[in-house]
């Protein structure tokens, strides 16, 4: 195994490998870090902007960000073989082929077509996604957007533009960025897609949606859906540009897909021709975790 880690240690940036001999990370560490690394940034093209295609792992800061080996082995990321509508797992691991819809999706369509998540939430994405959407850690985007790009890959030939959903101007106040426009931002531009991070907007504050319930409780679930009604709409500088367009819509966390909808309910009122989704992670049952 030596050998092995030796080799993909190589491929890491060299601040990096200083870190690591710097702080005399032992070998099984060591050996965890690079796995984690490579199951994050696996070594494929994720598009053809060559800064996220030729990254190969993240910052110092993020080796240092709290998640020990364990942890990231714990973090369980999603491939497309999951609902086609709500990129949630099927019981058991099953694969039942592209296209596929869970039962909830197929009693209950949402507004938008697609959906993709990056991973489960579940403790260890948890502090990841809570601490670069609550705590400044801007340091995490590489890491995230590694994940993002990666799960999105497969749907990106068909978006036209990419949307991240909007906070109200209040909260964006309070925490100084909107995490979904500073993950979409730099998606858009990897690849070379249109970003409107104008085109959407939250008309009226909500209140916290969260990320700890699935959607299987329905009480709750009607709650969400109640807390985002009427909360979003297209501006006009949206409408011009986004109808007839294949939008691509960005947020952190998909629990009941409540704001997801309202979402892709109203760039569906304003024209757009079709609305996908893409998070970085999905809330699931403890069945499934």
């Amino acid at each position: 195994m030596g050998g092995n880690v030796a080799l993909s240690i190589g491929h890491l940036p060299e601040k990096v490998k200083t870190f690591l001999d710097e702080h005399a990370i032992g070998p099984r560490l060591r050996a965890g870090a690079v796995l984690a690394l490579d199951l994050i940034y696996p070594r494929q093209p994720l598009s053809h902007d060559p800064d996220i295609r030729n990254y190969a792992g993240p910052s110092v800061s993020v080796l240092a960000s709290g998640l020990n080996a364990g942890d990231w082995a714990a973090i369980r990321f999603l491939g497309d073989d999951g609902c086609e509508m709500c990129a949630r797992p099927f019981e058991g691991g099953l694969h039942l082929g592209a296209g596929a819809l869970c039962d909830d999706c197929t009693k209950t369509p949402f507004p938008f077509k697609r959906g993709r998540a990056a991973c489960i939430y579940g403790e260890a994405s948890k502090g990841l996604i809570l601490a670069f959407k609550h705590a400044d850690r801007l340091d995490l985007r590489p890491v995230l957007l590694g994940w993002l790009s990666r799960a999105g890959a497969g749907i990106m030939p068909d978006i036209d533009v990419i949307v991240p959903v909007p906070l109200h101007v209040d909260r964006l106040f309070q925490r100084r960025y909107n995490q979904a426009a500073e993950l979409a931002r730099p998606l858009a531009r990897a690849f070379h897609k249109d970003f409107e991070p104008d085109g959407l907007r939250r008309v009226r504050p909500t209140h916290q949606q969260g990320g700890s319930l699935a959607r299987t409780a329905k009480g709750r679930r009607e709650d969400r859906y109640e807390n985002v009604k009427n909360a979003f709409d297209v501006t006009p500088a949206g409408q011009r540009r986004l109808r007839g367009r294949h939008v691509l819509l960005i947020d952190d966390v998909f629990t009941s897909g409540a704001t997801l909808s309202a979402c892709a309910t109203e760039l569906l009122k304003a024209g757009a021709r079709q609305v996908d989704v893409l998070v970085l992670a999905r809330a699931v049952p403890t069945s499934l975790l």
